[in-house]
């Protein structure tokens, strides 16, 4: 008995131990990769997000390698721009920052184009991820690594926490489904870091022609699948804090609808409504940061407040289905691209049916039991 009891209070302080010291980010192992950019001509895929955290704050990852003598010849940006700023869906133009030309990978390209890197040596991604298939920043990654590729340029993935990391779930994409918001066969939720991602898009061949990029992951340290990660930073303008990031594999469904996610409110993918619904719970989208043109701007709109919402290990289909229901003009109430976001026809049948959330789960199970076996040839941690 008292063996067990010493070998317990030994666990525990272990695993305490462990849980209490904070997450370490690829760009703050900096001792790991300095010597692999030294003298080399360097661009970085990078945004508001790709932060080192230091005794006085946050600083930029790109004033940190600068002020150590690296040298970076261009910054590439992805939607929401290098200041994340910019509207969902918003093209802009490319810029400078202290004399380094940014190249906008959201305006007339999505891409970055191989003259880009004619005169880089190595690639650096570092961008915060959210985990959820539809988030841009994964196609930003595939299209910076295939173009790596061809070019023959070594490319390096900052690894960052996800804060969606401890569950998978969702349809998983069919490839005729594919678009900017999905290049590839995985679930909405898919439980890996940016990082693990990078690897599985380089090991199961699908960039263009099966082409492998030279790549390396810098790793995170004292992390794993199971922690509840914070990102400091907004990681877009319409993810204010944890919970609408939480919600946001959920919620997002609605945003090929004619139903307000809370875009031109301050609390985005914390609430959802339309006119037609009846409830105690109203506001009204007007333009703000992050959401110029807001759907359904000035209009009433009645719904559900998630603020408070315990979220769980799965995506919620409770308001897509209640949303869909209650709706008057059932034509118009998905948008041309639903299927696109949803990576399956499937599911806006399922919901015109009628099927219930548990029936609608049922049909993902085989494609998503497939999907952990090729997820785990990739796990760092």
């Amino acid at each position: 008995m008292l063996k067990n009891t010493l070998l317990f209070i030994v666990v525990f302080q272990l695993n305490h131990s462990i849980f209490s010291q904070e997450i370490v980010h690829g760009a703050e192992r900096i001792d790991l990769y300095y010597n692999k950019l030294k003298d080399k001509k360097v661009g970085i895929v990078a945004n508001n997000t790709s932060v080192i955290k230091t005794s006085k704050g946050f600083t930029h990852i790109i004033d940190t390698l600068i002020s150590r003598g690296i040298s970076i010849n261009k910054i590439f940006s992805p939607e929401h721009g290098f200041l994340g700023d910019k509207d969902d869906g918003e093209k802009f133009e490319s810029s400078f920052y202290k004399n380094i030309e940014i190249i906008s990978l959201y305006g007339e390209n999505r891409k970055l184009k191989d003259n880009d890197i004619e005169d880089i040596d190595i690639v650096i991604f570092d961008i915060q991820d959210v985990g959820v298939r539809f988030y841009t920043y994964l196609s930003t990654l595939h299209y910076a690594m295939q173009s790596a590729a061809r070019k023959n340029v070594e490319f390096i993935i900052m690894d960052r926490a996800n804060p969606n990391s401890y569950y998978i779930d969702g349809p998983v994409l069919n490839l005729e489904n594919s678009s900017f918001i999905g290049l590839h066969p995985v679930p909405i939720v898919y439980g890996m870091t940016i990082g693990e991602y990078g690897l599985m898009i380089n090991g199961e061949g699908w960039l263009e022609n099966n082409l492998k990029v030279d790549l390396e992951v810098i790793k995170l340290e004292n992390y794993n699948h199971e922690f509840k990660y914070e990102p400091p930073i907004r990681p877009s303008p319409n993810l204010p804090n944890i919970q609408s990031i939480y919600l946001y594999p959920s919620l997002a469904f609605l945003e090929k609808t004619e139903v307000s996610v809370g875009r031109g409110t301050e609390i985005q993918f914390q609430i959802y409504g339309h006119p037609d619904f009846t409830s105690d719970f109203s506001f009204t989208p007007k333009p703000n940061f992050g959401s110029q043109y807001p759907k359904l701007k000035g209009i009433l709109c009645f719904g559900e407040d998630l603020r408070n919402y315990k979220t769980s290990n799965v995506i919620e289909l409770k308001w897509l289905i209640n949303s869909f229901r209650q709706i008057n003009d059932k034509n118009k109430f998905f948008r041309s691209d639903f299927d696109k976001l949803a990576g399956t026809s499937n599911l806006k049948k399922q919901i015109i049916e009628g099927l219930s959330e548990s029936e609608i789960r049922d049909s993902w199970k085989e494609d998503l039991e497939k999907f952990k076996k090729i997820r785990k040839k990739y796990l760092l941690y």
